[in-house]
């Protein structure tokens, strides 16, 4: 998945088209996440101890990660991502407007990096 716990993305459909949050949760498994102040329910709460007053709570419920696209921090647009190698083996998402890197994805191995050819 492509899109991580703390980036900040844009809804692409649905009724939040055009909003942006920040990502509080992602399940992998269901391919859903949660997004800060985005796909708001209203959850309906009797009076108990731990709420005294009772009454209606807005929660952010899950969407799909297809719904939205990730802002790249560099050049603040909604971008899709791509995974590239670098020099010493690691694995980087990067911007495809700007081609920024945007985060480390996998720790470096060499078995992808670059090494240098012995000078004859």
């Amino acid at each position: 998945m492509h899109i991580r716990r703390d980036d900040i993305v844009e809804v692409i459909t649905g009724e939040d088209r055009g909003k942006r949050g920040r990502v509080l949760r992602v399940d992998r498994k269901n391919q859903k996440l949660v997004v800060e102040g985005i796909n708001k329910a209203i959850k309906h709460l009797r009076r108990s101890r731990k709420h005294p007053q009772g009454g209606r709570v807005e929660i952010e419920m899950p969407l799909h990660w297809s719904n939205v696209l990730l802002v790249c921090p560099m050049c603040n647009r909604a971008t899709r991502t791509g995974a590239r190698y670098l020099e010493d083996g690691s694995k980087v998402r990067y911007c495809k407007k700007c081609r920024a890197d945007i985060g480390q994805i996998a720790p470096p191995r060499k078995r992808y990096a670059k090494s240098e050819a012995p000078a004859s």
